[in-house]
């Protein structure tokens, strides 16, 4: 735990050493605001809740969460600091690890920093904030998926823009598979146990069920044997790099 906690500070202050982590920080709540109240039309709804916020959560993560992910191992690779990591008396799940949660961690405050949104819907009406904390919970988990591929991704190239891509499309992937377009085409010719195989492998068929205030606890499995196996993956490819 000495090891993993010592990269994990690492890490995380790392992020604020630079400006990129209050731009990004700034970026995620504006559009959250702009996707909320404009495209998701929260006034216009004349309902207290936070639906219009979630609403654009995967979308939102799609492209900011492989943002913060793509630099994890890239960037070590890039500049060779990555050979005195592996120097050390480290053991490389635990790296992975520690990397993974500082991300996670920094992801952590960039959402909970949106609680003036929180604040407002109290403010205008009653909404059921039990949905709210669910929602917010299952958003935690949907990113740390997404920052598990995005890691394991980061540790197969040096160059942080096609990290980025890979991890983008992957991540586009698993959304889609979820997609009311997609199932609508499988469900013409293919059978219902087919369907929804591919259904449950979406991030968007899980989060949506969280966002009704139950929290199921195969949600909850499905996101965490998500972010175990990439991670886990991530450590291979560092083992395999490692050996060569």
């Amino acid at each position: 735990m000495n090891n993993i906690k010592a990269i994990f500070q690492r890490e995380f202050s790392s992020y604020f050493s630079t400006p990129v982590a209050y731009v990004f920080i700034v970026i995620f709540l504006f559009l959250t605001g702009v996707f909320t109240f404009y495209l998701g039309a929260f006034y216009e709804r004349n309902q207290a809740d936070l639906e219009p916020f979630f609403r654009f959560h995967p979308w939102l993560y799609l492209f900011l969460i492989p943002a913060i992910a793509m630099r994890l191992w890239s960037e070590e690779r890039k500049t060779g600091t990555i050979e005195l990591l592996m120097t050390l008396p480290i053991p490389v799940h635990q790296a992975v690890i520690g990397k993974f949660l500082a991300a996670w961690c920094f992801t952590t405050v960039a959402i909970v920093l949106t609680f003036p949104m929180w604040i407002t819907v109290n403010y205008l009406g009653s909404p059921d904030n039990t949905v709210i904390l669910a929602s917010y919970i299952g958003s935690l988990f949907m990113a740390g998926s997404f920052l598990a591929i995005g890691s394991c991704i980061s540790a197969l190239t040096k160059s942080q823009v096609i990290a980025f891509v890979i991890s983008v499309v992957i991540c586009f992937l698993f959304l889609l598979s979820g997609f009311p377009l997609v199932l609508d085409f499988f469900h013409g010719w293919a059978p219902q146990v087919v369907v929804n195989a591919i259904a449950s492998f979406s991030f968007l068929t899980h989060f949506e069920s969280i966002k009704k205030g139950v929290i199921d606890i195969r949600d909850l499995i499905y996101f965490l044997a998500l972010i175990c196996f990439w991670l886990y993956a991530n450590v291979v490819v560092i083992e395999a790099r490692k050996a060569s």
